[in-house]
């Protein structure tokens, strides 16, 4: 095809062109035969371009012209004009201009396709993804891995004006417990022996501060075998950044910087200089989650005082319980709520771990229905605490501190999106900081770390960290946008004697911490500098960027929420010369056909 090969592409052409002649490649989006006129909308990855095949058009043309249909992979040779006045279309950016085909050539047929291309498809997702080769062609995937790449490029050039450096670290590691299950990879050489597919570069980019590289990145892809959901994948992909001699402000600063470069040079959107910053304690007591979305009020109250003077006896049994407590939501015009869709907030609720969800509504006459009658006499305190008024709902849990807060933050969540009040076109990001180092395994009875082990503790702790283990807080930190969790860090261990105390707490014998991090262990015997970190991830981030809710919208070859590959059938069964070479046997059903 080198007499057809492309001189422009579907999205360049504007009227500056009009008189020049061009080669287009690209395929059939769209035709509309006219009879003695036909359209063609030819599409590659740079935009639209509308292509006239006219009534005085040579034989040849019109004769090829008539066998196209949608899909089909074609080069156009045509001249550029002007379209007339009353035919732009201003929603095109070639919209000027049309091509007067001079010639066409069919590169590639296209058999009936399974779904339409255009802007997004509407087909349903496994569809989507069995010829994501296709729903990749679309308008809006084409956008968003094109926004994938920027955002990239973007971090990269932020980082290495910052004097970073972009080191690669191994995909092939040893297991280590990193909080969910590894993926193992056999060895053929090493028979009985596995590799680990990194759930993060965790150790070995401690490691490098160890080895004197100071300011380290990487766009990492990284593995953990656990279900998938809407914001998680099994294979997924981090800005990973790890900085020696540095605080935890100094890893805000730079995070602040780069993600108001991504934003500003990709989005053109300016954000904050400096982000919010809210402690655990409060992020769960007022939103009732460790990553709170901002773009809306609806926060809590403690109600616990007004509930132990109530009649309400079910809230003073609560109360008397350790750690027992009340939290207290209002709705503004929630009176307006039928039974049913309260009873859909107290499933909410129950998803948490909430035995139920008490109410009463705000009316002219004083507080009425649910458990309103066990307020009555405290109407005027009730209404001072909650803020609520005349129309209002005022949602009430009790339990457990947690389970209190994080049940009535799912109905929060909920209100957020049924009373429409997220503006969709807000990014708003908070520091989470002061989390607690450990948390306790009532099945296992034993403390864990609450993020893994490397975290240093905070100053004020560390001498008496022992005596109480809950009571520790962590110089970790998290980084939240729009509800999401989107990056995760903390300033290290650096110190040995300091790190066998932590797994000491957690149950870590010293021969078992030498048997799996025995590596780690053995650099910080050599002057390991302080140092910290985070880790963005990409994909959550693009999600935000893109305004999706599904990290699957912006991966090029995503898996379902089964793990599966429906293009290519991953994963799938290999064969028995295969599992030999690797000396393992496994003990599972035949396969069965694919039945495509």
């Amino acid at each position: 095809m080198e007499n057809m090969k492309r001189t422009a592409t579907c999205g360049g052409l504007t009227s500056s062109d009009a008189g020049s002649e061009v080669v287009l490649n690209g395929w059939v989006h769209r035709l509309r035969d006219h009879g003695e006129i036909t359209f063609i909308n030819l599409r590659d990855r740079y935009g639209v371009t509308q292509v006239v095949v006219e009534p005085d058009s040579a034989e040849s043309v019109r004769s090829r012209a008539a066998e196209l249909k949608l899909e089909y992979c074609v080069a156009i040779r045509g001249t550029v004009r002007r379209r007339p006045d009353g035919m732009v279309n201003a929603e095109m950016p070639t919209g000027e201009v049309e091509v007067v085909a001079q010639e066409i050539s069919i590169l590639t047929r296209s058999e009936t396709l399974p779904f339409m291309i255009d802007e997004r498809s509407d087909a349903r997702e496994d569809l989507r993804l069995q010829y994501r080769f296709l729903d990749l062609r679309s308008f809006s995937m084409q956008e968003k891995i094109r926004l994938r790449h920027d955002v990239a490029f973007r971090v990269r050039e932020y980082l290495n004006s910052q004097h970073f450096y972009e080191i690669e670290t191994p995909t092939l590691i040893r297991s280590t417990p990193e909080g969910a299950r590894d993926f193992l990879v056999p060895s053929r050489v090493q028979p009985g022996k596995f590799y680990a597919l990194p759930q993060s570069p965790q150790l070995y980019k401690q490691i490098l501060m160890v080895s004197g590289f100071d300011r380290y990145f990487q766009i990492a892809h990284c593995f953990r075998d656990e279900d998938a959901r809407g914001d998680r994948q099994i294979e997924h992909t981090q800005i990973d950044i790890e900085m020696s001699f540095v605080s935890r402000d100094d890893v805000f600063t730079l995070i602040e910087g780069m993600f108001g470069h991504v934003f500003k040079k990709t989005l053109d959107r300016q954000l904050p200089a400096t982000f919010e910053r809210i402690s655990y304690d409060d992020a769960v007591n007022l939103y009732g989650t460790d990553k709170p979305d901002l773009r809306f009020g609806l926060e809590f109250v403690d109600f616990a005082e007004i509930a132990a003077r109530s009649d309400f006896q079910v809230f003073k049994t609560i109360l008397s319980e350790p750690a027992g407590t009340v939290k207290a939501l209002r709705v503004p015009g929630g009176a307006e709520y039928s039974r049913k869709q309260i009873q859909e907030l107290e499933e909410a609720a129950k998803t948490f771990g909430a035995k139920g969800l008490a109410w009463m509504k705000v009316t002219a006459d004083g507080l009425d229905g649910g458990v309103a009658r066990f307020f009555g006499a405290l109407k005027a305190e009730v209404l001072s605490v909650t803020g609520a008024g005349v129309g209002d709902l005022i949602l009430l849990v009790g339990d457990k501190w947690q389970t209190a807060c994080f049940s009535l933050g799912a109905v929060r969540s909920k209100l957020g999106r049924d009373l429409k009040l997220i503006d969709q076109s807000e990014f708003r990001f908070a520091w989470i900081i002061d989390f607690p180092l450990f948390e306790w395994n009532s099945g296992e009875n034993k403390w864990e770390a609450a993020h893994h082990m490397f975290t240093m503790p905070q100053e004020r702790f560390i001498e008496t960290m022992e005596n109480d283990p809950g009571a520790v807080k962590g110089d970790l930190y998290d980084l939240v946008c729009n509800g999401y969790e989107l990056a995760s860090g903390s300033i290290r261990i650096n110190d040995p004697e300091l790190q066998k105390r932590i797994f000491n707490i957690v149950g870590f014998s010293p021969e078992e911490a030498e048997r799996r991090f025995g590596f780690l262990l053995n650099a910080f015997r050599f002057g390991a500098p302080p140092h910290g970190g985070i880790a963005p991830g990409l994909d959550r981030l693009l999600m935000i960027m893109a305004g999706e809710s599904s990290i699957r919208e912006v991966i090029a070859f995503p898996k379902n929420t089964a793990g599966v590959s429906p293009m290519d059938d991953a994963p799938n069964f290999v064969d028995d010369k295969q599992l030999r070479e690797l000396s393992i046997h496994v003990d599972a059903p035949a396969p069965e056909p694919s039945g495509r």
